[in-house]
C-alpha cells in the first residue's frame, strides 16, 4: 500500500504530507483547490513526463516522495536487481523525484539514483491510475483485448504468440531487403566488388600508417638528423672538451675529496653513475644515427604508400580499423547478393514454417479467449447490475482477423445493452460518458479480483454521474477497497461518504501567496465537508442532517 505522499513546491502546493490508510481513501475539495495535484505528484513518481512549469513560482525545484509498504516486494526487488539496485528492506519502498525550474530532474529509489524508465516499470507493478478521461480508452480495441487477456491470465500465451509474430516480421523484412531488380543487383555487386578489390590490394595493416609517417620524417630529414647526432656525440664524449672528459677530471677530484670529507663519497658515486649514463646515452644516439639513410628511393616509396592510406581514409573511413570493418561488411553484403536466390528460397521456407507455428499458436490463444470472453461478459454484467443497470447486459465479441495481427488472430468488440428490450450495440456507440464511466468501473472491479496490482487510483471516475447513482459507485469502490488500497478524488458526497478515510483539499492566501493544503477529516469536520458538497458553503440544518444520515448509512 501507499503509506505516505510528500509534495513540496509543486504547483500551488508549498509543502504537504499525506498519510494514506488501507481501503478506500476519498479526497474532496472545491473546484480549483488542487485535488488533482496529488494525483499528478503520484504520476511523476510513476514515470510521467516532468515539466518545469510544475515548479511553484519562486522555488528552485519541486520534490515528490512516496513511501510504499509492500506485502510482497518480490516483483519489485527483481526489477531493482535487473537495474543493479539493492532490494527493499522489510518490504519498504521509497521513491523520490525532483524537477528543477531549469527543467532538469533527478530520481531515487530507496536513496539510489534511478532512471525514469525504472520508475515507470515499478509503477506498472504497483499502481493502476484512472483519470477523468481514461474511460475513453475503453472504446479502444487494443485496450479491450488487454482487458480480456488480463482477466483470463493469458499474458504468457499471448507473449508466446507475439514472439513468433516478431520472428515472422523480422524474416519478412529480410526478404523484402532482397527484393530488387536484376539491373540494380548488378550495379550493387559491381560497386561492392570494386571496393573490396581496392581495399584488399592495398594490404592495409593497422598501425602501419603511424610507423610510415615517422619513418618518412626521419628519411626526409636524414642529413639534419645525422648532423645533430654528431653534435651530441662530440659534446658528450668525442671532443677533448667533452662533458665526459670534464666529468672524468671531476671524478679524480672527488676520489681525493672523499678521503678528506666522508660526505664526498656519495658525490663520487653519483659522478661515476653520471659517467656510465653518459656513455649509455652516447651509444643510443650513435645506434640511432647508424639506422638513418638518406635513400631517395625509400623516401618516394614512403610518400606513395602514405598517399594511398590518405586516399582510402578519405574515401571510406577515417582510420585503418574502420576501413577494415567496411571491407568485412562489403564482403558480407556481396556474398548475400551473390547468393540472393538461395537466401530467398531459404527465407520462404522459414516463413512457411513460422506461419504454420503462428497459426497454431494463435488458434490456441483464440480458443482460450473465446472461453474467457463469456466469463468476462458475465462478470462485468454482474458488476453493472450493482451500478444501476438492473437489466443491462455486457457482451464480448471476437471475430477472426483477415491476417494475423500483432496481438493475435482476433478482432474484439465490447457490446452493451443498458436497458431491457434494447438491442446489443457496440460500446463505442454509447453517447453517455456517465454510462461509459460506470462500465469502466465495472471492468476495474472485475479485474481487481484477478489483478496483483495493490493500489488503484480513480480521479473523478464519477464525473457526469449524479443523484442516487453515487451510492452505487461509492459502494463499488468500497468493495474494491476490501482487497486493494483505493485512492479516489470525487465531487459526489454519496461517494465520499463511503470512504474509510476522508481527506479534504483546500487553498488559502497568506502573505499574498496561494497555498494548497490537505488534511484528514473525521467526526463533525467530515459532516461539515459532506454538507458543503451537498449544498455549498451555506450550510443549513437540512444539509447537515442529510450529511449525518449519509455518513451513518455507510459507516454502520
Amino acid at each position: 500500500m501507499l503509506r505516505s505522499l510528500r509534495v513540496k513546491n509543486l504547483a500551488l502546493v508549498e509543502e504537504v504530507t499525506v498519510e494514506f490508510q488501507p481501503g478506500l481513501n476519498v479526497i474532496t475539495g472545491e473546484t480549483g483547490a488542487g485535488k488533482s495535484v496529488l494525483v499528478g505528484a503520484l504520476g511523476l513518481l510513476l514515470g510521467d513526463r516532468a515539466d518545469r512549469a510544475l515548479v511553484r513560482a519562486g522555488a528552485e525545484q519541486c520534490q515528490v516522495e512516496a513511501t510504499f509498504q509492500l506485502a510482497d516486494s518480490g516483483p519489485v526487488d527483481q526489477r531493482l536487481d535487473e537495474s543493479g539496485l539493492a532490494p527493499c528492506e522489510d518490504g519498504q519502498l521509497i521513491v523520490r523525484r525532483t524537477v528543477s525550474a531549469s527543467g532538469t530532474g533527478r530520481n531515487w529509489v530507496n536513496d539510489q539514483p534511478a532512471t525514469v524508465q525504472l520508475l515507470k516499470a515499478i509503477g506498472d507493478r504497483l499502481v493502476d491510475m484512472h483519470g477523468p478521461y481514461d474511460h475513453q480508452s475503453l472504446l479502444n480495441a487494443g485496450f479491450q483485448l488487454d482487458l480480456l487477456d488480463s482477466f483470463g491470465h493469458l499474458w504468457e500465451a499471448r507473449a508466446a504468440y507475439e514472439k513468433i509474430y516478431e520472428e515472422q516480421r523480422a524474416l519478412r523484412e529480410q526478404r523484402a531487403a532482397l527484393e530488387t531488380d536484376d539491373g540494380e543487383l548488378a550495379r550493387q555487386l559491381d560497386l561492392l566488388r570494386y571496393q573490396i578489390k581496392e581495399i584488399e590490394s592495398a594490404a592495409l595493416i593497422e598501425g602501419e600508417d603511424e610507423k610510415l609517417a615517422q619513418e618518412q620524417t626521419e628519411v626526409a630529414n636524414a642529413a639534419r638528423i645525422l648532423e645533430l647526432t654528431d653534435c651530441v656525440n662530440n659534446m658528450l664524449l668525442e671532443d677533448d672538451a667533452s662533458a665526459f672528459n670534464g666529468l672524468a677530471t671531476a671524478q679524480k677530484a672527488l676520489i681525493e675529496l672523499a678521503l678528506l670529507v666522508p660526505d664526498a663519497a656519495d658525490w663520487r658515486d653519483e659522478a661515476r653513475d653520471l659517467a656510465v649514463r653518459m656513455q649509455e646515452l652516447t651509444r643510443s644516439v650513435t645506434s640511432f644515427a647508424q639506422r638513418i639513410e638518406a635513400d631517395a628511393g625509400r623516401l618516394q616509396w614512403l610518400e606513395t604508400r602514405m598517399a594511398l592510406y590518405h586516399q582510402l581514409k578519405q574515401k571510406y573511413k577515417p582510420n585503418v580499423a574502420g576501413i577494415l570493418e567496411f571491407l568485412a561488411r562489403a564482403k558480407t553484403q556481396a556474398h548475400e547478393l551473390e547468393t540472393r536466390n538461395e537466401r530467398i528460397a531459404d527465407l520462404d521456407d522459414r516463413l512457411q514454417k513460422v506461419g504454420a507455428r503462428l497459426g497454431k499458436t494463435g488458434a490456441t490463444l483464440s480458443k482460450t479467449r473465446r472461453e474467457v470472453a463469456a466469463r468476462l461478459a458475465g462478470a462485468i454484467t454482474k458488476e453493472l447490475r450493482d451500478l444501476g443497470f438492473a437489466h443491462g447486459v455486457f457482451d464480448v465479441e471476437l471475430e477472426a482477423l483477415a491476417e494475423p495481427g500483432a496481438a493475435g488472430l482476433d478482432a474484439i468488440e465490447f457490446g452493451f445493452a443498458p436497458n431491457a428490450g434494447e438491442p446489443m450495440r457496440p460500446l463505442r456507440a454509447i453517447a453517455s460518458s456517465g454510462e461509459i464511466s460506470r462500465v469502466m468501473l465495472a471492468c476495474k472491479s472485475v479485474l481487481a479480483d484477478h489483478d496483483s496490482i495493490p493500489i488503484l487510483v480513480f480521479d473523478e471516475i464519477d464525473a457526469n454521474v449524479g443523484g442516487e447513482m453515487g451510492n452505487a459507485i461509492g459502494a463499488k469502490l468500497a468493495a474494491v477497497g476490501r482487497h486493494h488500497q483505493v485512492l479516489c478524488i470525487t465531487h459526489l458526497p454519496t461517494v465520499a461518504a463511503c470512504g474509510a478515510t476522508h481527506f479534504v483539499v483546500d487553498k488559502s492566501v497568506s502573505a499574498g501567496r496561494t497555498r494548497t493544503q490537505i488534511h484528514p477529516v473525521d467526526g463533525d469536520a467530515r459532516v461539515d465537508e459532506l454538507a458543503r458538497m451537498l449544498g455549498g458553503r451555506d450550510q443549513t440544518s437540512v444539509t447537515l442532517r442529510h450529511a449525518k444520515e449519509l455518513l451513518a448509512r455507510h459507516t454502520n
